[in-house]
Formats: C-alpha cells, structure tokens, sequence
C-alpha cells in the first residue's frame, strides 16, 4: 500500500495521478503494459474508487494511457506522442531544483504554461530551493531569412521590430516574475536569463529537469500585417498551435528516448555557450 501524504494540499486524485505518471515516465509500467484494475489501485492508495477514476481521466487527458473497453486501461504505446506543455512543466515546479531551457521564436506559449506553477510558489503551494531558466530567441538586430517578405522573400526590418515588441513582452514577463521570486525570499535561489541567437529557428524546444525534451514545429504561413502603416503580406512562423512531441530521459542512456534528451541538450548548451548574445539595453 502507497500511502498519500496527509500534509499535501493538492486532492488526493492529484496525488494518484502523480504517482502513476511518475510510474509511466519512469517506465515502471512499459509502453503497451496493462495498470492495475480500478479496485487494486483503490486499495494500493488508500482512496475510494472514485478518486483512482478521476486520476485515471487526469493520464488520459494528458495522452499518457488509454481504455480499452472490456479489457482495462493501458499505457500509450507510443512514447513520441503529441503532449500538452503545462502539466509536464508544473510536475517540474515539485521537484527541489527546476531548469527550464527554451529555444524558439516569441516565449508566447511557455509565458502561459509557466504562469501557473510560478503562482504557486507565491501562494506557498510548492517551494523549489532553485529555478533556472534560459531563454534562447533569435537577434531582431539580424536580418532574417525567415520570417520575410511574401512579395521577394526579403527580410524587414519593421516586421523584426514588431517581433522584439511580442518577444520582450513574454520573454521579459518570465524573466521578472522568475527574479523576483528570489528577491522575495520564495526560492534560495531564482536565475531567468534571455540571450539572443543569430540564427531562427524552423522548430521550437523546451527541456525541463534535464530529462524531459518537447520539440515542435514552426509552420510557415501567410500572415498580413501593418507595418509602417500599411498592410504586408508576410511569410510568418506561426507556433502557438504546434503539437509538441515528447521525449523523457529512462534509465537506460543508449535508448533512443534517453539520446534524444541528451542530444537535445548538446545542442541548446552549444547555442548558449557560443554564438548567443545577452540582451542589451
């Protein structure tokens, strides 16, 4: 029997559906592997039934498991599987140290999935003793070779200025609200960082707790906006509707899972170390 922790605040369900997740990531139950029936759950954990069937419905949600009428509930057979962003990054939030590394073009869709878990550090829900994150976004004092000019795919130099505005507004937002966590005493130790990369990215990328990789793509398409005061038809990167795809570290570094993590890493640390810029006033 797993018992819960009486001095958690979050409702038992949640805890279930931590443990199992937990579980699932960590491959303690394989891909393809049938979970415990209803009832053995329920007597695992100490909970009512009710409770096992709101965590299961919670995995469900977030594509870690499926059910099989008449035969019970299995884990997702596929580990590269479109995932949603925000319950991965506020599971993180419980760990003692964070690091969120983040490579793409505005910050847009990690300002609104990170709201949440900073949130409850300032409510006092969880309290991690550090946070670390890395902002990568490309130099709007570059030319770029994308997003550009439908009429002759030329860069311009307006619609880099209007980016930076979206950029410095997200970016920015996660940067301060990081820091000053720190400055209130919240987290020993409160670090957000924004440098600037030469290139753009064709892909966006985040990685949490240096085992867990969420990679997607930026289509390109075209998008007409106002700049100096008239309408332009721009080819654009429109990401905040991508599909992420999943990739978690296991015990086991050779597997193809674990080397993309890893590799994942490489890449954005080069970046980082490199060629990146800090922002300057």
């Amino acid at each position: 029997m797993e018992n819960l922790d009486p001095d958690d605040p979050r409702p038992p369900y949640q805890q279930v559906a931590n443990s199992l997740r937990a579980a699932i990531l960590t491959r303690t139950f394989q891909p393809g592997e049938k979970l415990p029936s209803g009832p053995e759950l329920a007597k695992r954990y100490g909970v009512a039934r009710m409770t096992v069937q709101q965590a299961i419905r919670l995995l469900r949600e977030e594509g870690l498991i499926v059910s099989r009428q008449g035969s019970g509930v299995f884990v997702r057979e596929r580990t590269e599987r479109p995932v949603g962003l925000r319950p991965h990054l506020e599971r993180a939030f419980e760990q003692a140290d964070v690091t969120v590394d983040f490579a793409g073009f505005s910050g847009e869709t990690l300002h609104g999935a990170i709201a949440e878990p900073l949130d409850k550090i300032r409510a006092g829900r969880v309290r991690p003793n550090s946070i670390r994150i890395r902002l990568l976004v490309p130099d709007p004092a570059q030319p770029w070779s994308l997003p550009c000019r439908v009429e002759d795919l030329a860069d311009s130099p307006e619609f880099r200025q209007r980016a930076l505005k979206i950029m410095e507004r997200h970016t920015h937002a996660i940067v301060e609200a990081t820091q000053e966590l720190g400055e209130l005493g919240l987290v020993d130790t409160a670090e957000a960082e924004l440098r600037f990369c030469p290139t753009v990215p064709l892909f966006k990328l985040y990685l949490i707790n240096g085992s867990e990789a969420f990679f997607g793509y930026y289509p390109v398409q075209e998008h007409t906006v106002k700049l100096a005061g008239e309408p332009t038809a721009i080819w654009d990167l429109m990401g905040k509707d991508t599909i992420l795809f999943h990739h978690s570290a296991e015990a086991d570094p050779e597997t193809m899972a674990s080397q993309y993590v890893q590799q994942s890493r490489m890449w954005f640390d080069s970046l980082w170390s490199t060629v990146a810029r800090e922002r300057t006033p």
